[in-house]
């Protein structure tokens, strides 16, 4: 709720309940996938996401389609760190469909219920044109070591490099996949940017942040660029 009448302190935060139905309910937790995707630290339970805009804003003559859409980077966040591809993901409140568009692209099934037609409508067109990733992007798994100020992971959520993606050295010697939980893989090699650059020049270890390269205008980038595209996007 917005602070208008400066009665209370603005609120920070949105709380997320996560629960099961009793104390010996069996629920997931992608733990190490949380961790990758957070390059190799634990993952806080203070998250600071960007709140929904620019071209993922999604408008109808004109105006917002929907006052409150979710940002697609905060639904993926959840849905990798508590469901598993085929796991059923229920939205009693579908808005504009961030939910399902976001299920449709990590493998997840979706049940969404909605009233209004005008978001109905939005919803299913969102959907239609999300793209399902390939099955080998979505596979999640685990590594080990530092954290720049912006995670990796948080480039693979917010879409600014998509699972799939190719990544190389500046010199094209290597090509690693980015995967759905921020890691690469190479081969049967799997681990973070740092890893998996050390491992490949046998050294004791790597700054993925300027090893790694994307295909960018005018040719090949280091990943470092979209890591500062992203801090000059979301400046506070």
């Amino acid at each position: 709720m917005p602070n208008f009448k400066g009665t209370r302190f603005t609120n920070a935060h949105e709380t997320l309940i996560w629960a099961s139905q009793g104390e010996d309910a069996k629920y997931t937790f992608n733990y190490k996938a949380m961790k990758t995707l957070n390059d190799e630290l634990q993952m806080r339970s203070d998250w600071v996401l960007p709140i929904c805009g620019g071209q993922e804003r999604l408008k109808r003559n004109g105006t917002k389609a929907h006052p409150t859409q979710k940002p697609e980077s905060l639904l993926y966040r959840v849905m990798l760190s508590c469901t598993k591809p085929g796991d059923v993901v229920l939205d009693p409140f579908f808005g504009t469909g961030t939910t399902g568009a976001v299920a449709k692209r990590l493998g997840r099934k979706w049940i969404g219920i909605e009233r209004e037609e005008s978001y109905i409508e939005v919803a299913l067109e969102r959907i239609e044109a999300a793209l399902p990733l390939d099955e080998s992007a979505l596979t999640i798994m685990q590594s080990a070591q530092s954290q720049p100020k912006v995670a990796f992971g948080t480039l693979v959520e917010t879409g600014y490099l998509k699972p799939g993606a190719i990544l190389t050295d500046a010199k094209r010697r290597w090509q690693a996949v980015v995967r759905a939980d921020g890691s690469l893989a190479v081969g049967s090699d799997t681990g973070s940017i740092h890893k998996i650059g050390a491992t490949l020049q046998n050294a004791p270890s790597c700054n993925g942040w300027t090893f790694w390269h994307h295909e960018a205008e005018g040719g090949l980038k280091p990943i470092d660029t979209l890591r500062q595209t992203y801090l000059l996007a979301n400046e506070p």
